[in-house]
């Protein structure tokens, strides 16, 4: 005969309660209390202080003449000088980029004659100031009146004066094509440079020609290198096409110039536009980075980076959430 298992007794009021979820030490049932920062709010403070003071004396500060200001920023004149320094900044930045890239694939050459000239080139016009090139340019005939198209160290063919061409737009954007591609040259070198050489091996194993190489493997990846300190350039292009003022080519900040000596009274607000302006040329190419920026990062990245409105809208949801967290408390 076999024994029956032992009753097992039914739940009822007298049974124990199960242990607490504090006392049994789940994570969930922990509250988790957030690091408090309080010297970042003291800075954050200290900096919207200062910011500020620094709007307000620029509202009420009457040296400043905003009445004047508001005169001068969409006067016919100032845009004028602005298309130009639009025209001058196109050319030479698509220019000088080209030239850099020429002198960057030169560079990288087995070639040592073309090495050697590529090096001396970048030598060159990174060690002598914009200004001097323009200056040299400019009084270019002086040296070479008359220029020709032939057989080298020949008769020319084809004769023409120097005077002809070298008109003042055609001065600044040489002038400031030759200095930029200089520059454009170590930023594209470098961007090659970056790129992990096993992706030339692969390349060169499945036997794709060198041009393909370049433009359909090696350039996309350096461009996530060469976009950052190219635009960084081309922010520098800007503000130096103030100096074409130089070789008698009115611009933006010529204008400014201009105006300045016939209205010697408004030299601050006219100063101002100069700075509202190219402060504004500057956010332009500064958005249109962060977006050629985010598109070449996609294979780099597991996620690309959050455009500013998405960055906003974040923001406001962990702001909510902190309310919520310190309404709950």
């Amino acid at each position: 005969m076999t024994e029956s298992p032992p009753a097992v007794p039914a739940a009822g009021p007298e049974a124990s309660p199960p242990a607490s979820d504090k006392e049994s030490g789940r994570p969930e049932a922990q509250r988790v209390i957030p690091l408090r920062h309080p010297w970042r709010w003291v800075l954050t403070a200290l900096v919207l202080v200062v910011l500020a003071q620094i709007g307000h004396g620029l509202v009420t500060n009457r040296f400043f003449q905003w009445d004047r200001f508001r005169y001068w920023f969409l006067r016919p004149v100032i845009l004028d000088g602005l298309v130009v320094t639009l025209k001058v900044t196109a050319w030479s930045a698509v220019l000088g980029l080209l030239g850099g890239v020429l002198l960057a694939l030169a560079r990288l050459s087995r070639s040592p004659v073309l090495r050697a000239a590529s090096w001396v080139y970048v030598w060159l016009f990174r060690s002598v100031p914009l200004i001097v090139v323009l200056l040299f340019l400019y009084n270019f005939s002086a040296l070479y009146s008359r220029l020709s198209l032939g057989v080298p160290f020949g008769p020319g063919l084809v004769h023409f004066k120097e005077s002809s061409l070298a008109t003042d737009m055609v001065v600044a954007v040489v002038g400031i094509s030759l200095n930029e591609a200089a520059y454009a040259a170590e930023v594209v070198r470098a961007g090659v440079l970056s790129v992990d050489q096993g992706q030339h091996e692969a390349a060169a194993a499945l036997g794709l020609p060198r041009g393909y190489q370049f433009t359909r493997i090696v350039m996309p990846q350096a461009l996530r290198a060469i976009v950052p300190a190219y635009v960084n350039q081309l922010i520098g292009l800007i503000k130096g096409t103030s100096l074409v003022f130089y070789v008698s080519l009115l611009d933006l900040f010529g204008k400014v110039q201009t105006m300045e000596s016939t209205y010697p009274g408004d030299v601050v607000p006219l100063l101002m536009v100069a700075t509202v302006w190219y402060v504004i040329l500057t956010s332009v190419v500064s958005v249109v980075q962060f977006y050629v920026e985010r598109y070449y990062s996609r294979g780099a990245l597991r996620t690309v980076p959050p455009t500013p409105l998405q960055r906003l809208r974040g923001g406001l949801r962990d702001l909510r959430a902190r309310i919520a967290l310190e309404t709950a408390r």
